[in-house]
């Protein structure tokens, strides 16, 4: 028997498998965005024939402006939440990579640790500090946490590559005049562009899609995010499924857009740090 021509239909085939295993999601919502309720119910897996608008259509235009409040405080949450753990992951990571010293590795350690907790595990002290601090149902107090947690990731991917960055062009800078801020924002920071879009995307990502800490953090009288008007467009009762989906589509696209800006540079990024170090 050959093995080796066994072994090259079975890597397709499971490719095959894999890749139609985590398109079935998208297919449904794909197709069921553009159906009626009651075709939705009956088949949700049939193509929509004849397909229809009338479940996007409702959704921009709900009286309650669910999905545009929504909206408007994902994208304020996630900008604001990516922009602030980039910059001091990037100043942190660079940091991190030059030392040498006892006290930078062990920095970097207990950063990792923070990686290996989860979000839900943390969430109620969290939100007791948020209560001190008077952050407690605020976009503030919510992209204060993102940073807290989401930090660790943004110092361990700039750390690794940092280190692919000769310090002669540092110590170029340094002779022409240049501080440390100056040389690392001007010099070092462009050449992390890869790295930066790897943290973007990964944090964009995770922020956008996050359910759990704009549910608690936020509350209902601070408005709402694209994932939690989801939650709350599905009733206790019954649930206006075109709506949902419609929501799922809609919310879906802002943050694919985004992904596809800055895909170029995505690999590029995360495979940085793995030659050198």
């Amino acid at each position: 028997m050959n093995r080796g021509g066994t072994r090259a239909w079975i890597r397709p085939v499971v490719a095959l498998l894999a890749g139609l295993l985590f398109f079935l999601p998208i297919y449904l919502v794909l197709v069921n965005v553009f159906k009626d309720g009651s075709a939705i119910v009956s088949n949700p897996v049939g193509l929509p024939v004849p397909p229809t608008l009338d479940n996007i259509q409702s959704v921009l235009s709900r009286p309650d402006h669910l999905f545009w409040y929504g909206l408007v405080n994902s994208t304020e949450v996630t900008v604001i939440s990516i922009l602030v753990i980039t910059a001091i992951s990037a100043m942190l990571g660079h940091y991190l990579a030059r030392s040498t010293g006892v006290l930078s590795k062990v920095i970097m350690v207990v950063l990792l640790c923070g990686l290996m907790v989860p979000p839900a595990v943390i969430l109620t002290p969290i939100t007791e500090v948020l209560r001190t601090l008077g952050l407690m149902s605020s976009v503030p107090g919510l992209v204060l946490a993102y940073v807290g947690y989401y930090m660790p990731f943004g110092v361990f991917v700039f750390a690794g590559f940092a280190k692919t960055i000769p310090r002669e062009l540092e110590e170029a800078a340094a002779i022409d005049g240049a501080g440390a801020f100056r040389a690392f924002w001007q010099v070092v920071f462009p050449l992390m562009r890869p790295a930066s879009a790897s943290v973007l995307i990964f944090l964009g990502v995770w922020i956008w899609n996050d359910f759990l800490n704009p549910l608690i953090v936020l509350g209902p009288a601070a408005g709402t995010t694209v994932t939690v008007g989801i939650y709350r467009a599905i009733g206790e009762h019954q649930a206006d499924y075109g709506s949902v989906f419609a929501l799922m589509f809609l919310a879906t696209l802002p943050i694919l857009v985004f992904y596809l800006a800055f895909q170029k540079q995505f690999v590029k990024g995360l495979t940085g740090g793995a030659t050198k170090g």
